[in-house]
């Protein structure tokens, strides 16, 4: 039975890739989180992970054939992806949940700690999640309380992809050796204008969302440091066009193609209207 690690188990591909990683039931998957108690998931062994205690990372890797690495956005990522890659025994092969279009500077040498690592290793770059529309830590709230989508697009549109199928992707290349040392720029099927996201909240809400275009000021308001200037790069790179680009690394990878977004809303539509 194959052993997998999936660091940031409760996130959003964290989630979808565990499940779909037990749904197998020839992989025993061990589910990093810097808070096990946490860890719920049917199948799971939680498996106690954090970035900040390095004294760790051995245990949690112990047996371990591949890991599921979700890159710390921090400016010291490079050199604890590096420490932590370090740990692992030469065989283990290595997943990178990365960005796309990844900026020069500590993206790129997170990546390059990892590429360098003398491991077996895959590189996944997504465009934005579909899931931070309907998750409260994100524009949730704003869509259902509001009725609006504050984005900062410049006019832009974004290829929204779903978790679920960044999720599938890394569940491959966790197993099979023919994704070894590919980079996946990972996109939906569709670049989609906000208006247009807006109108598909709207069907999926039952009630009117529309999209007010915000500056890049407005969007990182009340954030300071680190998260600021990433978050602020974030979205210049979104008005530069970085996130409409399309591409069929989904299909290429799984044999499958990506979900819409409008097949995500529909998905999501009794968690859309239970909050409406």
């Amino acid at each position: 039975m194959t052993r997998v690690l999936v660091t940031g188990v409760r996130g959003k591909t964290g989630v979808a890739l565990a499940e779909q990683l037990v749904a197998r039931g020839d992989v025993e998957v061990l589910g990093g989180s810097s808070d096990p108690s946490a860890v719920t998931l049917h199948g799971v062994r939680p498996t106690a992970f954090s970035w900040d205690e390095p004294a760790g990372w051995a245990a949690a890797t112990g047996g371990v054939d591949a890991v599921y690495l979700v890159r710390p956005d921090r400016a010291d990522a490079p050199e604890l992806i590096g420490a932590f890659l370090a740990e692992t025994a030469p065989e283990t092969r290595v997943v990178l949940l990365s960005e796309k279009d990844a900026p020069e500077g500590w993206a790129v040498r997170a990546e390059q700690a990892v590429r360098t690592s003398s491991r077996a290793w895959t590189i996944l770059r997504p465009s934005w999640f579909m899931q931070v529309l309907t998750d409260s830590r994100f524009y949730l709230d704003q869509v259902v309380d509001a009725g609006e989508l504050a984005f900062a697009s410049g006019g832009a549109s974004v290829a929204w992809i779903d978790a679920r199928d960044i999720a599938a992707v890394a569940a491959q290349a966790l197993l099979d050796s023919r994704h070894v040392g590919e980079v996946y720029e990972l996109s939906g099927p569709e670049a989609v204008s906000l208006p247009r996201t807006a109108d598909l909240l709207s069907a999926a809400t039952g009630r009117p969302v529309t999209h007010r275009e915000v500056t890049i000021e407005d969007a990182v308001a009340g954030m300071a440091g680190f998260e600021r200037d990433l978050t602020a790069l974030t979205f210049q790179r979104v008005q530069a066009g970085t996130f409409a680009v399309l591409t069929d690394d989904v299909a290429r990878a799984t044999g499958q193609p990506a979900r819409t977004l409008q097949t995500f809303l529909t998905d999501s539509r009794a968690l859309l209207q239970h909050r409406s």
